[in-house]
């Protein structure tokens, strides 16, 4: 039987800036990391103002988790210490896993027009913090998608929906990244696996989760439970996120996540001295 998920809280996001001041929405924050393991953060952003995003993201590190950065319109140029380099286009995904240490760079290749989408962070297991460095472009045409008979159509970034496997699946967060396009007037249907933290973001128009409506610039946080249905009233758009939770401690400290505060003082003697990457 389908068990479907219900909105358990609507969250605005945060307007702040980041980088180099690039400017965008933190929607999913701190705060939320407990409820929504295996993910620390999610940023959208969006202008058609060179001054909101032109700076970009210079030389910065991380440790211990994984960078998932989906862009809808714009090009951004990649680059890092551990020799990746790579240009994310319209449409396409970019999955970085920073493991023991990466420096890297994220800037804009463009001098006008539209800079749009998302950055995911997703944690990694103690077992796999210390791992080695991992990139990978994947470009719009490379992103499996399907059609329903309703006319929604999926991309599915990571996973898998309705039986279509996605460009990437990753060992023990088992994420799902679908982005679903929604005309006026359909209704969308997808299994997420039982154990699932998951949560949904409208970026264009609004959808209904049962009697809660989610607007556009919102997070819904799903329940606990099966699969999900949409229904949107207008043509919508929206990502739909989901993982295995982790359920481990979590020590933050800015661009780096560990299990404990030792690991966090470790690394920063690490980046300080040169160690990290």
């Amino acid at each position: 039987m389908f068990q479907t998920r219900h909105i358990e809280q609507v969250i605005a996001g945060i307007d702040t800036s980041d980088g180099a001041g690039v400017k965008l929405t933190r929607v999913l924050t701190g705060k939320l990391q407990r409820r929504l393991d295996p993910f620390l953060m999610l940023d959208a952003f969006g202008s058609d103002v060179p001054d909101d995003y032109i700076a970009g993201f210079p030389d910065h590190p991380h440790r211990g988790f994984e960078t998932v950065t989906y862009m809808l319109s714009g090009r951004m140029r990649h680059r890092d210490s551990a020799g990746h380099e790579g240009l994310l286009d319209n449409g396409g995904v970019q999955w970085m896993t920073a493991g023991r240490g990466v420096i890297h760079s994220e800037m804009p290749e463009q001098e006008e027009g539209v800079m749009e989408g998302f950055q995911l962070w997703l944690n990694l297991p103690a077992k796999r913090k210390m791992s080695d460095p991992w990139y990978r472009d994947f470009a719009s045409d490379s992103i499996p998608e399907y059609v329903t008979t309703g006319g929604v159509t999926v991309r599915v970034i990571a996973g898998s929906s309705c039986g279509v496997q996605g460009a990437i699946t990753r060992p023990d967060t088992e994420p799902l990244f679908l982005d679903v396009h929604l005309p006026a007037g359909s209704e969308f249907s997808t299994e997420i696996p039982a154990t699932h933290n998951a949560f949904i973001y409208v970026y264009r128009g609004a959808v209904k989760v049962g009697d809660t409506a989610v607007e556009s610039r919102r997070m819904g946080i799903l329940s606990a439970g099966g699969g999900v249905t949409l229904n949107a009233e207008t043509d919508t758009r929206l990502i739909l996120i989901a993982g295995h939770p982790l359920n481990e401690p979590i020590a933050q400290y800015g661009p780096f996540v560990m299990n404990t505060q030792e690991e966090i003082h470790q690394t920063l003697d690490d980046f300080r001295n040169g160690r990290l990457a």
